[in-house]
């Protein structure tokens, strides 16, 4: 019967795949690359190559490998079990094979028969080691150089090769021997690795034709496993021959000094220079003097002897030192010319008297005490102080006698002056002036007389200078010159301004009143002429307020000049002999609102008429509008009642005054 269960319990069954040789070795990381010092020893570690195996390594010899050179033998070796590259030959030189090639075999199976087997490339480079010397190329080197030729400039180049690279490949050179080790230079030109042989000062053919120097080339860094081989050095023969030039003359010193007394006459001789053509030919040598050098021409030379004569007296104290060159040239060959520096020094005489050091007033008080040291005078002179010089000081002869001062010699070039006297006063001398003789002990003595100013000064009970300045008057107590004069200053300004005023008034009169044909904006007609007061009747005719126009009718505008004017409308009321001020300015009022030519502007009409028993007797400016531009036509409609009410209100109040 089936039953679908299972007729026994399930088994579990392990199943083992065996390996088998099938997967060759692989390098992963190849192709490699190394580097090794050249000169490196048998068996030095280059690098270590390793190859994996995909078969099972714990059956069998599948994946057991061996490593083997294929490619690169004799230089190098691999072992076997590692893969370690190493060198298999001694002193492999860079200078002869820098890179080598190889090829490098991992085998399974223990590399027995039937084994598979891989291969990698690896690239071995020979890094450099300062195993080279440098060497010269030749042994002697032949150079000329000019006898013109100035120091630092180069006479010729030499080279020692080094093979090696970098540092190791650097050379230095230097002189070791020879007879122009003190004329000649050698550096090293650090981008062509060449010595450079310069000029260390000027040579010349007529004294030495030929140098040779003897020249080291050296390695700079040194290999110390090499410096058993030999020295790090080569040595070569430089032979300099000098070549002749035609040279200008050369003077027998580099320089000349000279003194010269002052004051000495035209055609003294100062001294002598003296040049020579150091040429072969030997030419005759000409002096002369540039002119730039001696602008005045103090001096000459002679164009033969080289004899320096003065052609002036010469002053020490305005030029003690003189500065020139003289010129050498030969005669024959290319004219060269050389010139040197002469330094002529002025010696001095004493020629100059001695004067004050300075030239200050001396201020004393008045009340000054007899005895007092007032100041203390020294002196320069213009000639060269020597030593033990000073100068002497007296009262020159014709002031000797004199009563108010007197001098005292400090035998050290200096002289104190005192008083001798009291009570002086600037009222009867502000100023004394004392004569005083200075000497001194120079070759011949020199004296001068020179004369001291003392001026008398008011002064406080401490001494305190107060003023200098002579006063004619006694001022006021507690008022200084100082105010006095700025009290002065003021009343001359306003008198000054009082005559500028008056003299333009004199010029040009201020109309009082605007003329009619002017165009303003606001017009103001003034009736100066008043009456005897207010109960004065008799004394003013209301007749003067009237415009004569007026009673014809037309009562023109004072503000515009009309382009038409209109006669008065029908109705009108003239204007009658009355004293009714009242009704006049209704009459205005009107006139004014039923004017059509009048334009919108304020109009300030005064009236000097003052009406019987009436204490108001002026209208007074009405309220002013201003306008800028645009002007409002509809004014006379607008205003005209305002004026109405205005003239009621006078009126009013005059009848108010009048019933009080």
């Amino acid at each position: 019967m089936a039953t679908n269960k299972p007729l026994e319990p399930p088994s579990e069954f392990i199943v083992k795949v065996q390996d088998i040789n099938d997967n060759p070795p692989e390098f992963l990381h190849g192709p490699y690359y190394a580097r090794v010092p050249e000169m490196s020893n048998v068996g030095t570690s280059v690098m270590q190559v390793t190859a994996t195996d995909a078969d099972d390594p714990t059956y069998g010899n599948s994946a057991r490998l061996v490593y083997s050179i294929l490619q690169g033998q004799p230089y190098f070796s691999v072992e076997p079990q590692t893969g370690i590259i190493r060198t298999a030959l001694p002193n492999m030189d860079r200078e002869a094979r820098q890179e080598y090639d190889v090829v490098i075999q991992a085998k399974d199976m223990g590399g027995h028969m039937g084994g598979l087997s891989g291969t990698t490339e690896v690239k071995i480079t020979l890094t450099d080691v300062n195993d080279n010397p440098p060497k010269f190329p030749q042994s002697v080197y032949a150079m000329s150089v000019s006898e013109d030729k100035v120091s630092g400039e180069e006479v010729g180049r030499l080279k020692a090769k080094d093979p090696d690279l970098g540092e190791n490949g650097l050379v230095s050179y230097r002189f070791i021997e020879g007879d122009g080790m003190t004329v000649f230079e050698i550096t090293t030109d650090t981008d062509t690795r060449e010595g450079v042989i310069k000029l260390r000062k000027p040579v010349d053919f007529e004294t030495k034709r030929a140098y040779t120097l003897r020249v080291e080339a050296s390695n700079t860094h040194l290999d110390p496993r090499f410096i058993a081989w030999g020295p790090y050095k080569d040595t070569a023969t430089v032979k300099v021959m000098v070549e002749d030039a035609d040279e200008p003359p050369a003077f027998m010193a580099t320089s000349y000094s000279f003194e010269v007394e002052e004051n000495a006459r035209d055609g003294t001789v100062v001294g002598r220079v003296h040049a020579k053509d150091t040429d072969v030919a030997n030419n005759p040598v000409r002096y002369m003097i540039p002119r730039y050098t001696d602008v005045e021409q103090f001096f000459s030379v002679g164009p033969e002897d080289g004899i320096i004569k003065t052609t002036r007296p010469l002053d020490r104290e305005t030029l003690p030192w003189h500065n020139i060159s003289v010129s050498a040239t030969e005669i024959g060959g290319h004219h060269q010319d050389t010139k040197v520096r002469v330094n002529i020094k002025v010696k001095d005489m004493n020629d100059n008297a001695p004067e004050f050091a300075t030239q200050n007033e001396i201020l004393v008080c008045e009340n000054v005490s007899p005895g007092k040291l007032i100041e203390t005078v020294s002196a320069v002179d213009k000639d060269e102080m020597v030593h033990r010089q000073y100068f002497h000081f007296s009262i020159a002869p014709e002031a000797v006698n004199n009563q108010n001062f007197s001098l005292k010699d400090n035998r050290d070039s200096t002289a104190s002056i005192y008083v001798t006297r009291r009570g002086f006063s600037r009222m009867t001398q502000d100023v004394y002036f004392l004569p005083i003789e200075i000497n001194d002990n120079g070759i011949p003595p020199m004296s001068s007389t020179n004369t001291l100013t003392i001026r008398v000064c008011s002064c406080d009970s401490k001494d305190t200078i107060l003023s200098c300045n002579v006063e004619p008057y006694i001022l006021p107590a507690g008022l200084s010159t100082g105010a006095l004069i700025a009290i002065l200053a003021c009343i001359v300004i306003l008198l000054a301004i009082v005559v500028l005023f008056v003299a333009l008034r004199r010029q040009k009169k201020e109309p009082l009143i605007v003329f009619e044909e002017e165009d303003i904006r606001e017009n103001i007609i003034t009736y100066d002429d008043e009456g005897g007061g207010e109960e004065d009747t008799e004394a003013f005719d209301i007749a003067t307020l009237q415009n004569p126009d007026g009673a014809n009718g037309f009562l023109p505008r004072k503000d515009i000049k009309p382009e038409l004017q209109y006669p008065m409308r029908p109705g009108g009321h003239p204007v009658a002999n009355s004293v009714d001020v009242d009704d006049f300015i209704k009459t205005r009022i009107n006139d004014a609102d039923n004017d059509p030519t009048a334009p919108p502007y304020d109009s300030i009409q005064i009236y000097g008429y003052e009406g019987r028993g009436s204490i108001a007797g002026s209208l007074s400016s009405l309220e002013s509008v201003t306008t800028d531009s645009d002007l409002d036509y509809d004014y006379l409609q607008s205003w005209g009642p305002r004026f109405k009410k205005l003239a009621d209100l006078y009126g009013t109040k005059d009848s108010a005054d009048d019933n009080s």
